[in-house]
């Protein structure tokens, strides 16, 4: 083999490396029934109150050998939110709190991800959080599951994640019911992103009823205090100070 022959076929190999590179990024689309997005937050310091939202729907870019060229645009819909309780889930969306008439969906979009040094399959994703019309940073400690070929029909190539952060609601403009409820709330994300499959869909959203007040409580603060956390702003019904609780 000639010297010639063997500079050309080395060129060209180099020449071939970024394209190869380029061709290991594949698009995933969020499953929508298998993405769940669970939240706990401090209720009067009693318990941490948990809930769940289902439906998310976004597109991840991913390979697996290459994290810092990832990327991750997904849509919450929060208007299906479940804290277990019909009430409860009606006072959450409602104008003073989350108000997910105005805003249905929260929204995430990565700007960088970092790998955790000497974990293969663990990174920091750092990105913007759209919530209640505010956006602001978030990173998510993220953590690969498993990314290979389903086992059901039709056996699309998938790529599982468990993911977990902190935020705080008074950053993002929601700060009612303080007394009640805590600042600091954490996130659980549970994802499975199938290749090729759910991209460019939107997020299912239902109807949010947040003009009704949830019915309250009568446990009175200090004689002649107005209670900030009462959901009710209707100025036409009388000064009724009290806990914001649902009735149970």
């Amino acid at each position: 083999m000639s010297l010639t022959y063997r500079c050309v076929t080395a060129l060209a190999a180099l020449l071939a490396l970024p394209t190869a590179a380029r061709a290991e990024q594949e698009t995933y689309g969020l499953d929508p029934v298998h993405t769940q997005v669970a939240f706990a937050i401090s209720h009067a310091g009693f318990s941490q109150a948990i809930g769940t939202v289902s439906g998310s729907a976004g597109t991840l870019s991913f390979d697996r050998d290459d994290w810092r060229g990832a990327k991750l645009d997904v849509q919450v819909p929060l208007t299906r939110l479940d804290l277990g309780d019909a009430k409860w889930n009606k006072a959450t969306l409602a104008a003073n709190l989350l108000d997910g008439k105005r805003y249905p969906l929260a929204r995430f979009v990565s700007e960088r991800v970092e790998p955790v040094a000497g974990e293969a399959d663990r990174a920091q994703v750092c990105g913007r959080l759209t919530l209640h019309g505010v956006t602001q940073p978030l990173c998510m400690d993220v953590k690969l599951n498993q990314l290979k070929r389903h086992p059901l029909p039709p056996f699309h190539r998938t790529a599982g994640f468990s993911a977990t952060a902190r935020l705080s609601r008074a950053a993002f403009g929601i700060d009612a019911w303080k007394s009640v409820i805590g600042d600091e709330v954490e996130l659980r994300i549970e994802a499975e992103a199938v290749r090729g499959k759910f991209v460019g869909i939107a997020p299912k959203t239902e109807p949010a009823d947040s003009t009704a007040e949830p019915p309250i409580e009568s446990d009175t603060p200090s004689a002649g205090t107005p209670s900030t956390d009462t959901p009710s702003t209707d100025s036409a019904a009388p000064a009724k100070p009290a806990d914001p609780e649902p009735s149970r």
